[in-house]
């Protein structure tokens, strides 16, 4: 039987919501990736040039820290989840694939957004980590009906 983790950011509170949806679904233990540091309303003001996350996102190299990182021993299948943010993951998912061993695992990405679609975003982590086995990526905007793989 294989074991799956759901692991997702979540700004807001909305892909949080469809994280424990997916989960519950696919059968999935649940992981909230979080920044040592919480994310305020002003530092998620996107019109803003100077918010902490214009600034994370303007910078290629920022890797906000993590408050823990999930055990992914024993876990065949990771699911990753995020906003949108720039058309792309936050860079916290890197921080968050830099700091693990995916080694051997299927990944599949989910997203939620509020206007940019997903392909731009599994594109630049395919990318940027090649070595991961991404089997692939779904908006989750609407209900989350079955296991997204």
């Amino acid at each position: 039987m294989s074991k799956k983790l759901v692991a997702y950011f979540s700004a807001s509170g909305v892909t949080a919501g469809k994280a424990k949806e997916l989960a519950d679904k696919a059968g999935a233990d649940l992981f909230a990736i979080e920044p040592t540091q919480a994310y305020t309303r002003e530092d998620l003001d996107w019109t803003n040039k100077q918010s902490r996350s214009t600034l994370e996102m303007t910078d290629a190299s920022s890797r906000p820290a993590l408050r823990q990182m999930a055990d992914l021993a024993g876990y065949d299948t990771v699911y990753i989840g995020f906003p949108i943010w720039w058309g792309v993951a936050p860079h916290i998912i890197n921080t968050f694939i830099e700091s693990g061993d995916f080694t051997g695992k299927k990944i599949m990405i989910f997203a939620t957004s509020g206007g940019s679609g997903i392909s731009k975003a599994v594109d630049e982590l395919r990318k940027t980590y090649p070595q991961l086995k991404i089997a692939g990526g779904k908006l989750l905007n609407g209900k989350v009906t079955g296991d997204i793989l």
